[in-house]
């Protein structure tokens, strides 16, 4: 097409079918198919007793009868919608949306590991119990720990895990009515002070300093004899690291407390530092963002907690012993020689995310580990360094995994936070994690991941830089307008979040 052509053209054109060029148009489920109709023929169900009780169903589910490329080309269609790391460099903030091996994938399905069910007899399972056995050896080499819990099936339920750890040591020291404050840094994942809370003790939050960390001066004021423990974020939600960590953890152990550290971000620093070095008591690791699948992607987590000496002892049941040549799962109190705090979960722990993350430690070995942290503050930081003149960081110096930048470089533009990242997504690419941390003004917090190239990240931070130098020259219409090329225009989320429409109404014919 030439260029006068090109020009006559507008981006937003409308199409008769409603589809635009390979994406196709399509409706809700309820729309695509009938009740009425099925696609699959199917024997009239036999006479029968009833066994639901007052729970049997009444009338017909009114689910939609679709042929079998009618129910394909649906779950496609819709698939096409989304974006995905598989399509391009997912730039979220303290997610970790890498890209997640195929050979994990192949190891997950095999038979021995995808088709057991929990319920089986464990001399039957041997395999599957090695497999967790050498996972835990090794999460404790890599850091430095003397225990692992494998239950916990994600990171706020690793949390849960190492609390109610804390809570046990406290309770057994009789002095649960007396130690009753954990204190939680501004920086830390907002899951901490909810974990806190749930397990029963009061959150007296830590304010950070002018470089985004703890602000150790007033830690010192806050520390007393009533401290049950810190729960702090390394490398925190800012992307930086606690410089003070050790000094951190002195206070809080002088005190009588114990020391969680989140490890959501242990991808930062896994074989460059060792967690038991730090001073850490308990610490939860996430499995699906450190050592294999995307965060939020493939199914369920997995959100292991590693116990120093002091602790190990309460790690919940059920949990792994040496049974002369096998392996037996330790399920009943009455059969332990610790004091465990309970059972937190019906079995042991998500056994897909197990396998995975044994193949990603294996096939990337000690230095692999290490070379990929490294990787990832490296990637972080080359963004930070290209954006820094036109974007404004919000705090000076290096970062780690993921690089922070607030609103300020938008000041005067009349282009917001949200404006800016509708335009991203008309460029191809999911917005950052936007608004987050909190303890930043309209935050834009990215985390490229190890596993993007030069090339992909130059590509991504030229685009950030383009849509900067709109903003400032005027380019106002652009953003406020955005996403014009999205399956989706931009849509009141104020609204959608206030007044949410659950139920598909075919009178409204909208869902």
């Amino acid at each position: 097409m030439d260029k006068a052509m090109s020009k006559n053209c507008t981006r937003d054109k409308e199409t008769v079918s409603g589809s635009r060029g390979l994406l196709q148009q399509e409706p809700l489920l309820n729309e695509v198919g009938s009740a009425e109709k099925c696609g699959v023929d199917l024997p009239p169900v036999p006479p029968h007793k009833a066994r639901l009780g007052a729970m049997e169903r009444e009338a017909a589910l009114g689910l939609p009868g679709l042929s079998e490329p009618e129910a394909l080309r649906h779950y496609v269609r819709l698939s096409q919608r989304n974006y995905a790391i598989d399509l391009g460099l997912y730039p979220l903030g303290s997610c970790t949306m890498k890209h997640n091996p195929r050979l994990n994938e192949k190891l997950a399905r095999l038979p021995g590991f995808a088709d057991i069910h929990p319920l089986q007899p464990q001399s039957t399972v041997q395999g599957a119990l090695a497999l967790m056995a050498g996972l835990s050896h090794w999460l404790t080499t890599l850091t430095g720990m003397d225990a692992v819990a494998l239950p916990p099936k994600a990171g706020a339920h690793g949390e849960w895990c190492g609390m109610m750890c804390i809570r046990a040591a406290i309770a057994e020291r009789g002095e649960l009515e007396t130690r009753r404050r954990v204190l939680v840094p501004e920086s830390a994942h907002g899951t901490n002070p909810a974990t806190a809370a749930e397990c029963g003790f009061e959150i007296d939050q830590l304010p950070a300093n002018a470089s985004g960390r703890v602000d150790m001066d007033v830690l010192r004021q806050k520390i007393g004899p009533d401290i049950a423990a810190i729960m702090l974020t390394n490398p925190n939600t800012c992307g930086l690291f606690e410089r003070d960590i050790c000094d951190i953890a002195d206070l809080v152990h002088e005190a009588g407390g114990y020391f969680y550290c989140d490890g959501a971000n242990l991808n930062a620093i896994m074989g460059k530092v060792r967690v038991r070095d730090l001073g850490v008591d308990a610490m939860h690791i996430n499995l699906h963002k450190t050592f294999s699948t995307p965060h939020g992607g493939g199914g369920p987590g997995a959100g292991p907690v590693v116990l120093s000496r002091r602790l190990s002892a309460y790690a919940p049941l059920p949990y792994l012993v040496r049974d002369g040549e096998g392996w037996t799962l330790v399920e009943h109190e009455a059969q332990s020689d610790a004091r465990p705090f309970g059972r937190m979960s019906a079995f042991h722990g998500q056994m897909g995310m197990f396998v995975r993350a044994l193949a990603y430690m294996m096939s990337h070995g000690n230095d692999g580990l290490r070379q990929a942290a490294e990787d990832a503050v490296l990637n972080a930081n080359y963004i930070l360094a290209r954006c820094t003149e036109a974007m404004s960081p919000a705090f000076d110096g290096h970062c780690m995994h993921e690089a922070l930048f607030d609103d300020r470089f938008l000041k005067g533009t009349g282009v917001t936070t949200l404006d800016f990242a509708k335009a991203m997504i008309d460029e191809g690419y999911h917005p950052m994690t936007m608004y987050f941390p909190l303890v930043v003004h309209g935050a834009m917090l990215i985390e490229p991941t190890e596993t993007e190239s030069k090339e992909s990240l130059d590509r991504f931070i030229d685009t950030l830089l383009g849509l900067a130098k709109a903003a400032k020259v005027g380019e106002t219409d652009r953003f406020a307008c955005a996403p014009v090329l999205a399956p989706l225009r931009r849509l009141d989320e104020t609204r959608a979040a206030r007044q949410p429409v659950l139920r598909w109404q075919e009178d409204e014919g909208a869902a």
